[in-house]
This record gives structure tokens, sequence and C-alpha cells, in this order.
């Protein structure tokens, strides 16, 4: 069985399906314990120095400017993942849910958030053991962060909400029993730390491109049986034709169109008929193919720089023990 080391900077799209909708399991990378560890002591310092934190010691949004005293935080990090598990409509599928749950991890394991390190290995345990928490799919407040999902998938950690394991939906709390996953009582920061960010649209869109990567070849290795079947000609494939007109996605098109169709032998059957030029339909392919193509890589690469970074609020930069308020998914 394969193992996914994960570290917050380079997941890619293989790794994404190989984990959603393989049997992968997941693991922290070299660094993650050290950088996660350094950004959790950055919180506790800064709580001991009595510093102004948001969401760690103040309350949230419009009660940013409340301050919260010490006793009363744990339960301020507890109150702010049932305060937003407010979501409506169908559950999520369950690839969805793995590739949030992914997507989380991934971000969290970065070290820019002060949650604990045994809250991130509870999370990677939960995707392993196939603890999927129930997610309605509508509540995301859009650019601002998936908050109301988010919560949901937080609350399945703390013994609340819904899950599916083992093709059977139970409570939160039965669900990571039967699983033999402990609980976790959540720490200053952590509850914000979950809630925070925009794993769940991007999670979405890293399936979305999965799907369009292979819709995109499929259409070109039905296009390249066409031409055959129609006994057209692979003339207009040259490769000079294409660089003249470098559009990227046509000369990737075209460059699969050639490989596949190259020692055809319905397309030498025919090279010496009269036929001049084939249909346009067929004749443009790559042209036409190479646009969807470069409008899937434009968003493709939007997807992988969001899968890979760090989308909270505050971020914690731990070599210079600074925090940052930011244009985060909780302002």
């Amino acid at each position: 069985m394969k193992n996914i080391k994960i570290n917050g900077e380079d997941l890619t799209f293989s790794q994404v399906e190989h984990i959603v909708r393989g049997d992968a399991k997941v693991s922290p990378g070299k660094e993650v314990k050290k950088r996660v560890s350094s950004a959790q002591r950055t919180i506790k310092k800064a709580i001991d120095e009595k510093k102004v934190i948001y969401g760690v010691t103040t309350g949230f949004g419009a009660l940013s400017g409340t301050f919260i005293s010490k006793d009363k935080r744990k339960q301020l990090q507890r109150n702010i993942i049932l305060s937003h598990s407010a979501g409506v409509g169908e559950k999520f599928d369950e690839e969805i849910v793995r590739a949030i749950m992914l997507l989380k991890i991934n971000d969290l394991a970065k070290g820019y958030s002060g949650i604990r390190y045994g809250t991130l290995q509870t999370l990677m345990e939960m995707l392993n053991k196939r603890v999927h928490p129930v997610i309605p799919e509508k509540g995301s407040v859009g650019a601002s962060g998936d908050l109301a999902p988010l919560a949901h998938l937080a609350l399945v950690l703390i013994g609340e909400g819904k899950a599916v394991f083992n093709d059977k939906l139970l409570s939160g709390k039965k669900a990571m029993k039967a699983a033999g996953i402990e609980l976790r009582e959540l720490e200053a920061g952590e509850g914000l730390a979950l809630v925070n960010g925009t794993q769940v649209m991007t999670g979405i869109g890293a399936i979305v491109v999965a799907d369009a990567i292979k819709l995109l070849k499929t259409a070109d290795i039905a296009a390249g049986m066409s031409l055959e079947v129609l006994l057209g000609s692979n003339m207009e494939l040259n490769e000079r034709i294409h660089k003249v007109r470098p559009h990227k996605g046509q000369i990737i098109s075209a460059d699969n169109l050639r490989r596949i169709t190259e020692n055809s032998d319905i397309m030498s059957s025919h090279e010496d008929c009269s036929r001049v030029q084939d249909a346009y339909s067929i004749r443009c392919c790559p042209q036409v193919h190479g646009a969807s193509i470069d409008a899937m890589n434009y968003v493709k690469n939007i997807i992988e720089v969001e899968m890979n970074s760090a989308t909270g609020n505050p971020l914690i930069f731990q070599d210079t023990e600074e925090i940052f308020n930011n244009c985060g998914s909780y302002d």
C-alpha cells in the first residue's frame, strides 16, 4: 500500500487522486513535526507574554476587541466549532470529504496555524482509517473561507457531529471510538485553525481538475480514432504547423494526436487518395482541444497553488515569532 508524505509544500493532483480515490495512506513529512510544534510554542509564549492574539486571546469577528480570560480559552475554541457547524443541504460525497480532509492536513502541516502536532496526527488517522465526517454542501462564505463546512469536519474530532465509518452513519463520538481514535480537547487557537481555510472549495476544484485532465486526454484519443475511421489525413498534425501558432495547449493536443496515429495502418492505407483536406471539425481538433487544455492548465495552476497554501488567520511565523493578522478566512 502506497504511503504519501504530507509536508504542506508539494502536494500534486496525482497524489490527491491516489489518496482520495485510492488506498494510499498519508504520514507527516520530515520537517512537519518540528514546524508545527515550533508554531505552537510561539503561540504559548505570546499568551504567556499577555499579547493580544486574534481568536486566541480575543473573540472572533465583531468580538475581536473582547478579551478572553485564560480559563475560558478552551471553551472558546470548542464554541467556534459548535457555533459555525450550521451548514445545510445534501452531504458531500465521500471523495469530496476525503479531499477536504487531505487539504486541511496539508495546510496545517505547513506550520503556520499554531495547532498542536497531536491534533494534526488525529486528522491523519481519521483520513487513513476512513472516518468521514458528514459535511453539508451549503454554508461556505466563498472567498472569505469555508467556515461552516470545515466546522462540520472539526466536530468529529471533539466527539460531536456525525461521521460515516465502515459504511455506517454514526455519531462523531461513536465513529471515532469504533475506529480506535482518541478525541481531542482543543487548546488555544486550535478551533480557529480548524475552521479557517479554503479547503472545501479547493478540494472540489482539485477533483474537478483531476477529472478534466482525464477528459481532455480522452478527447484527443477520441479525435485520433475519428481521424482513422473517417480515413482522414494526419498532415494537419505536422509539428511545424503548430510551432508557428504556438499556443501551448494546441501544441500538446497536436503532439498527442501524432503519437496516437503515427503507426496507424488505416492512415497509411489511403495516403494516395484524392482528398485535398479533411473537414474543418477534424483538421482543427488541435486548435479546439488546445484552447480547452490552456483553460484547464490555468485553473490547474491556481488550484495547485491554493492546495499548498496557508489560508488561516492569524498566521504564525515561528522563525521570527511574529503573528500576523491577514486576509484569512475569518476576518
